[in-house]
C-alpha cells in the first residue's frame, strides 16, 4: 500500500528574488492590468508585455479577459474589454514596470454593471468648477488563512477594546509589518497616502488616501487596495473589507469620506458645509444604498457609528452620520466627514453621489 504523502508545496521569497533580479530587456516593460470584477468589490489582475514605458493610459491599448469567469459576461459571449485609465509604478516588479487601473466594458463597448467609474468621471467633469476634494479613510481587518483575526487566540478572544487604537507593542499592534510595507508601497506607486494607524479592534488598521481632486481619489483608493491585498498575500495573511468582521462588542470597519469644495475651504465656508449637510440628509436613504454591502451590521448607533435609519450631524461627534471636525468648527471653514460608507464600498459610487448631491443639485424623484 502506498502511503499518502503529507508534504505540501511552499514558496520561498529568497528563491523568487533571484529571478526578480534578472536583468530586464530595455524594450520590454511589464504592465499589470487591474480591474474590479462582477461583485463590485473584488479585484482581478493580469500582466502583459509592452515595448516601451507608458507615461499615460492613452499610450496603452485596450485588452480583454474572460468575463464569464469574473461574473461580467455569459460564456457564449465572454470577451470583456479592459480600458486603461490610470498608471502607477509597480512596487513588486519595480524598475520601469507599471500597474494599470482599468475600467471594464461589455462586448458592445458599453460599461459593465460593475463599472461605476464611468458615471463618476462624468459627475467629476460636470463639477470641476467646484474643485471637489476627497480624503478617504480605508479601514480593514487582517485575518489568518482560517478566517480568524490575525494574532487573536485560536477559538478565543483578546482583551476587550481599549489599548489597541494607535497602540504600540506586540500584543496591541497586530500586523504592523503588513501596514508599514503597504505604506511604503503606496508611496512608491504614486498613491497620495497621507497617513495610517492601528484601529480600535485588534488586527484592524486604517490608512488615508488624499486629499485628491475629482476622480483621482477613487482611482488611488482602488489601487491602494490592490497593493494591500498583494502585500498581505506575501505574508500569507488575508485582508477583509467586511464592515463588521466580528460580531459583538467590537468596532466595525468603514471608509469615512472627507469632502470639500473650493467654497467650503474659503473663509466662512462653514455655511456652505452646513448647506451641503442639509442636502445629504435629504438623500440619506439613497446614499446608504450606494455606501456598501451589509452596512446595517455596522451602522447600529454603537461603536462610533450612527444608526443606519436616522441621519445625524454634529461637531467632533463620531456617533454622527456626518461629522464636522473640531478644527473646522473653530476655523469656520474646511471639510465635512461622511462617516456612513462601509469599508467594502465602491469609492467611485461614493464620491459620485456626494458630488451629484452637493455640487450638481441632484434630487431623488418624488415618491
Amino acid at each position: 500500500m502506498n502511503q499518502k504523502s503529507t508534504h505540501t508545496g511552499s514558496t520561498d521569497k529568497t528563491i523568487l528574488r533571484r529571478y526578480l533580479e534578472l536583468p530586464q530587456p530595455e524594450n520590454k516593460v511589464l504592465a499589470t492590468y487591474i480591474w474590479i470584477d462582477g461583485t463590485g468589490e473584488n479585484l482581478r489582475a493580469k500582466t502583459r508585455t509592452v515595448d516601451q514605458e507608458p507615461t499615460s493610459p492613452l499610450e496603452l491599448t485596450w485588452w480583454n479577459f474572460d468575463g464569464s469567469s469574473t461574473g461580467q459576461a455569459e460564456g457564449s459571449n465572454s470577451d470583456t474589454y479592459l480600458k486603461p485609465v490610470a498608471i502607477y509604478n509597480d512596487p513588486f516588479m519595480v524598475g520601469r514596470n507599471k500597474l494599470v487601473m482599468c475600467e471594464t466594458y461589455k462586448y458592445s463597448k458599453e460599461p459593465t454593471s460593475s463599472n461605476k467609474r464611468f458615471q463618476c468621471e462624468q459627475a467629476m467633469k460636470a463639477a470641476v468648477g467646484h474643485r471637489p476634494w476627497f480624503g478617504l479613510e480605508q479601514e480593514y481587518t487582517l485575518l489568518d488563512r482560517d478566517g480568524w483575526p490575525f494574532g487573536w487566540p485560536k477559538g478565543g478572544f483578546p482583551h476587550p477594546q481599549g489599548p489597541y487604537y494607535c497602540g504600540v507593542g506586540a500584543s496591541k499592534a497586530l500586523g504592523r509589518d503588513i501596514e508599514e510595507a503597504h505604506y511604503k508601497a503606496c508611496l512608491y506607486a504614486g498613491v497620495n497616502i497621507s497617513g495610517t494607524n492601528a484601529e480600535v479592534m485588534p488586527a484592524q488598521w486604517e490608512y488615508q488616501v488624499g486629499p485628491c481632486e475629482g476622480i483621482d481619489a477613487a482611482d488611488q483608493l482602488w489601487l491602494s487596495r490592490y497593493l494591500l491585498l498583494r502585500i498581505a498575500e506575501e505574508f500569507n495573511v488575508q485582508v477583509s473589507f467586511d464592515p463588521k468582521p466580528i460580531p459583538g462588542d467590537w468596532n466595525g470597519a468603514g471608509c469615512h469620506t472627507n469632502f470639500s469644495t473650493q467654497a467650503m475651504r474659503e473663509p466662512n465656508g462653514i455655511e456652505v458645509i452646513k448647506e451641503a449637510i442639509t442636502l445629504l440628509e435629504v438623500r440619506h436613504k439613497t446614499h446608504i444604498e450606494r455606501y456598501g454591502r451589509d452596512n446595517a451590521r455596522r451602522l447600529t448607533g454603537r461603536h462610533e457609528t450612527a444608526d443606519i435609519n436616522h441621519f445625524s450631524t454634529g461637531i467632533a461627534s463620531r456617533g454622527s452620520s456626518v461629522r464636522i471636525p473640531r478644527q473646522v468648527g473653530d476655523e469656520k471653514c474646511g471639510y465635512l466627514e461622511d462617516r456612513r460608507p462601509a469599508s467594502n464600498c465602491d469609492p467611485y459610487a461614493v464620491t459620485d453621489i456626494i458630488v451629484r448631491t452637493v455640487c450638481l443639485g441632484e434630487k431623488d424623484p418624488e415618491s
